[in-house]
């Protein structure tokens, strides 16, 4: 596939490694010959310095052959405008916009985005994409991460395998036998910065990030097999009022009526505005790091700090300040600089959110052909669990598993088959509408996409 991306910031660049390692044929753009030099001494890729809201410059990416755009550029306008270009000039067949301004993103302003007006196929907000996985961790204590797939019937689950897990060192298949009843399947783990795929008589060890598929209705008794009886936050302190946190205290309210929500924003008018906007939420006005503010927000009672300023230093100062002076909360805290997360252990912070690869895996799915609907990214999009449809034309209909020559680094996870929830066994038929979570190395998702018949864009 032709795809062009605007934009060679740290998400257009990260899209860019990923899709080229997919073996599509990339072309970035940005004005900045800094960012685009980095491009060109780190990818093969073809990088252009220019005005992507230039049709002369779409032209000298040659737009004319491409399949899709992906704009990333730091502003809104920008991003639209070049959407706007890429169809009325040229065709393009799909265009994908970063967009982070709220009010452009008012469903009631929806019309706007339509072939006669702005013509965007696909809305990326990072803030909104960054509230909600921040809501799914909330909604797993225990676990590093959650995400939905197959109408939310299926849950992907990032559990790190601590000393406390009873599970360590039981092979997979007796594991099987101890849990009947749980329709949960470990994919692998991550293991010193590796993904490996286990066995049935391979173990788990402390330290290894585990993914599994669940079904969605026995997340409280997976978690609790893996030796986590966390209870859901009711009490939650978030510093920072901006997009992020503004979002993140709406999805709250709507979903976890129980919640008490506390937003301490520094900037009084976002204070005041935010306060309007709320229902339930109580916004103080100050500084996360002040803490005289911190006593009125009486963080004694948090169970949960979630750091989402604009300052990564300011995030882990806050979450560094809320372990000296109360313990045995959960820390989250909003890092931009991937270097940061190296501190995240000796500064004793539960989560690092890194909203580049939120971003990424969003616009991700997007690339991915015909019924592959949803993508999950796994050590910076090296691996992808995916979920996608079974079609009429697959040539896995009617086949069993056993019989089927999936290569070694495509693993099944679950199956939703109307309203019922499989784990795949050696004897499982594929049949027509199933909708399959699996994972998949990077590089074999051509195999994947020929597997499922998958022939749109």
């Amino acid at each position: 596939m032709n795809i062009i991306i605007c934009g060679a910031g740290r998400v257009g660049f990260t899209i860019a490694k990923q899709l080229t390692d997919q073996e599509h044929s990339i072309t970035v753009v940005d004005q900045s010959s800094e960012d685009i030099q980095k491009i060109n001494d780190s990818l093969d890729v073809k990088a252009i310095v220019g005005k992507a809201t230039l049709p002369s410059v779409l032209e000298k990416a040659n737009i004319k052959e491409a399949d899709m755009i992906i704009a990333v550029t730091r502003n809104d306008e920008i991003n639209m405008l070049i959407c706007q270009v890429a169809y009325s000039l040229f065709k393009v067949p799909k265009k994908i916009a970063r967009i982070r301004s709220q009010d452009y993103l008012n469903p009631k302003f929806a019309k706007l985005y339509n072939k006669e007006n702005v013509p965007i196929d696909v809305i990326i907000s990072p803030e909104l994409e960054i509230a909600k996985s921040i809501q799914r961790k909330l909604e797993s204590p225990g676990a590093l991460d959650n995400f939905p797939f197959a109408n939310n019937k299926i849950r992907l689950l990032e559990i790190l395998i601590d000393k406390n897990c009873p599970l360590i060192n039981t092979k997979l298949n007796e594991l099987t036998k101890k849990f009947p009843k749980l329709n949960a399947n470990i994919l692998g783990v991550v293991r010193e910065n590796k993904f490996i795929f286990l066995k049935k008589n391979d173990v788990m060890k402390i330290g290894d990030q585990a993914y599994l598929t669940i079904n969605s209705l026995q997340m409280k008794e997976t978690l609790s097999a893996f030796g986590h009886n966390e209870k859901i936050s009711n009490k939650i302190l978030i510093i920072g009022g901006g997009n992020v946190g503004f979002n993140l205290a709406k999805n709250i309210e709507t979903s976890l009526e129980e919640a008490r929500i506390k937003i301490i924003e520094k900037n009084k008018e976002r204070a005041e505005v935010i306060a309007n906007e709320l229902n339930n939420t109580l916004v103080i006005n100050g500084s996360g790091l002040d803490e005289d503010i911190l006593t009125e927000a009486n963080l004694d009672e948090v169970e949960t700090v979630i750091a989402l300023t604009n300052d990564d230093e300011e995030n882990l100062m806050v979450s560094v300040l809320v372990e000296k002076f109360s313990k045995d909360k959960r820390t989250m805290a909003l890092i931009n600089k991937p270097n940061y997360s190296l501190l995240q252990s000796s500064l004793k912070i539960d989560d690092l959110i890194d909203p580049r690869m939120t971003t990424v895996s969003s616009i991700l799915k997007h690339v991915h052909k015909g019924t592959i609907e949803k993508a999950y990214t796994i050590l910076n999009g090296e691996y992808e669990v995916i979920e996608a449809e079974i079609i009429e034309t697959s040539e896995l209909i009617n086949k069993e598993l056993k019989n089927v020559d999936l290569p070694d680094e495509i693993r099944l996870g679950a199956v939703l088959r109307k309203d019922e929830i499989i784990i795949p066994r050696s004897n499982y038929i594929f049949k027509k509408d199933d909708i399959v979570v699996f994972l998949a190395k990077r590089d074999q998702l051509p195999v994947v996409e020929n597997m499922f018949r998958i022939s749109s864009i």
